[in-house]
């Protein structure tokens, strides 16, 4: 497969860089600056992109840029850090800046637009972030691009197909950023836009098929995107040798495990298996108000549970799991590269290492709406494919105070309602993620001319293009009161319903 490598000197939008060259259907892979030219030659590398990084080419321990790199005859961007680790090994010079330049800055081109600048005009927004400049470019090369504060705002050796940006072009805010990234993917390396969904199902079935062999392979499936785009393709290239473990909680959403039952045994002939575990769950919660404690309880009892599954598999070799690119990165700082560890994800380690079983992950090279793709291409439904997050804890973290059968009944009821109004009203796909929670507290009401004392359940919704940061979504009035109006006429237990207006930051997505 044609690949492009992105070295990691450290950037947070390493992701950003992938993402926009993905967009671009072109393949591409996140490797450290370790990475030896024996690997590299391995695979089918066009062209080369060195990130960005917080580092400084003249402190000690910085990521330095391998020479043999330059040997591959393979073209080079280097963007930010990148462009100042190039300038560095070839004899150019870095220098701190006077004036450090962050945020937006009009680019000025310096000659006939072409090769890397093809069809950008000459005055562009370009977005900064460095505190080093280029104060001397190496031979060969020659500027072709400033801002008003920094005289080498970019530059190329044609002859040898080597540029730099000191901008960067993968963030949104620089105007015509994703145009300068295809000119180097398509007329400077001759990419053939061969990244498609069908091309990945075809090879991951390949190389999943010729790993696996004769061995099984065991999937914990949860009923979110993840688990079941994985499943769905481990199932076209294993078929029985595939068994899926669906662990019931109690914690779930409505209907939840009949959905699983319909779309895996009945649809893909999956070997499914249902873990009917929501006594003893309820049983080990029993008191528990603390969200983290709920948290620590519900992740050892699913392994157990799990585990203790997993054994009645003949011949299990191998654990699968729905891990995504972003959950490696954050978790494993980028395979290696000096990208800061940002958080630890529950399907990043862990069981792997327990059950002693080797670790298959068929999702590791996709974002989540590349894998939202990918069940589409698999003829998953939308309602699964384009379903919101929900928490590994399920609704246990929704449920503010303790967990009951009753608690739990009124909140997925609750829930359900929530959702299904959303639906008819055609805002759902519009919505990162909904839900209900329940509240420990309960409210005087007046229903059917009489005095209630009852629960209280709290509405959230957001959009967000990452979770990482999340508007609350202005519902429209009449829709809210349709939902507020179906949940305490229908739901036993509830009088009444409020709506979150909290943003992130400074609250989070979920209650707990």
């Amino acid at each position: 497969m044609e690949t492009l490598l992105i070295i990691d000197f450290g950037s947070q939008y390493n992701q950003l860089i992938a993402r926009r060259v993905r967009e671009a259907k072109v393949f591409c892979e996140i490797v450290p600056p370790s990475i030896s030219v024996e690997e590299m030659r391995s695979k089918n590398i066009r062209g080369i992109i060195l990130s960005g990084g917080p580092a400084s080419v003249y402190q000690k321990n910085s990521p330095k840029l391998n020479p043999e790199f330059l040997k591959l005859g393979v073209p080079i961007l280097g963007i930010c850090y990148g462009m100042q680790a190039l300038t560095h090994l070839l004899g150019g010079q870095v220098r701190r800046a006077r004036q450090r330049e962050y945020g937006r800055a009009e680019l000025f081109l310096c000659r006939r637009p072409g090769g890397l600048f093809r069809g950008i005009p000459r005055r562009s927004i370009s977005w900064m972030s460095h505190g080093d400049y280029v104060a001397r470019f190496p031979k060969g090369f020659f500027k072709t691009a400033y801002t008003k504060n920094t005289h080498t705002a970019a530059y190329e050796n044609t002859q040898d197909k080597i540029y730099g940006v000191q901008f960067h072009p993968e963030v949104a805010h620089t105007e015509y950023g994703a145009r300068i990234l295809r000119n180097f993917l398509f007329p400077i390396c001759g990419f053939s836009r061969s990244w498609t969904m069908r091309n990945f199902i075809r090879e991951t079935v390949r190389k999943t098929s010729r790993r696996v062999g004769n061995g099984h392979v065991v999937l914990g499936l949860s009923g979110g995107v993840d688990s079941s785009v994985a499943a769905a393709l481990l199932s076209r290239a294993l078929g029985r040798r595939l068994s899926c473990i669906f662990v019931n909680n109690g914690l779930l959403r409505k209907n939840e495990e009949e959905e699983v039952r319909q779309m895996f045994r009945r649809r893909l002939k999956t070997d499914l298996h249902i873990v009917h575990a929501e006594k003893i769950f309820l049983k080990k919660l029993k008191g528990v108000t603390d969200p983290e404690r709920k948290r620590k309880i519900i992740g050892h009892e699913f392994i157990y549970a799990f585990e203790r599954e997993a054994k009645k598999i003949k011949n299990a070799k191998f654990l699968a799991q729905g891990t995504l690119y972003p959950d490696v990165i954050e978790s494993r700082s980028a395979f290696g590269g000096p990208t800061a560890v940002i958080k630890s994800h529950h399907n990043v380690g862990g069981l792997p290492e327990k059950m002693k079983l080797q670790l298959v992950e068929p999702l590791k090279e996709l974002f989540k709406d590349e894998t939202r793709r990918l069940g589409r291409a698999l003829g998953l439904p939308e309602t699964l494919v384009g379903r919101h997050p929900f928490p590994g804890p399920g609704l246990a973290v929704r449920i503010v105070g303790e967990v009951t059968e009753e608690r739990l009944r009124i909140l997925r009821e609750a829930d359900a309602r929530f959702i299904q109004t959303i639906r008819d009203a055609g805002l759902y796909d519009k919505i990162w993620q909904a839900f209900a929670v329940l509240l420990p507290v309960k409210s005087v009401g007046v229903m059917g001319d009489e005095r209630t004392y009852e629960n209280v359940v709290a509405l959230r919704a957001v959009t967000s293009v990452d979770g990482m940061t999340a508007d609350w979504f202005d519902m429209p009035k009449e829709v809210l009161g349709k939902i507020s109006n179906r949940i305490i006429n229908e739901v036993k237990g509830v009088n009444r319903v409020v709506y979150d207006v909290s943003s992130k930051p400074p609250a989070t997505i979920e209650w707990e």
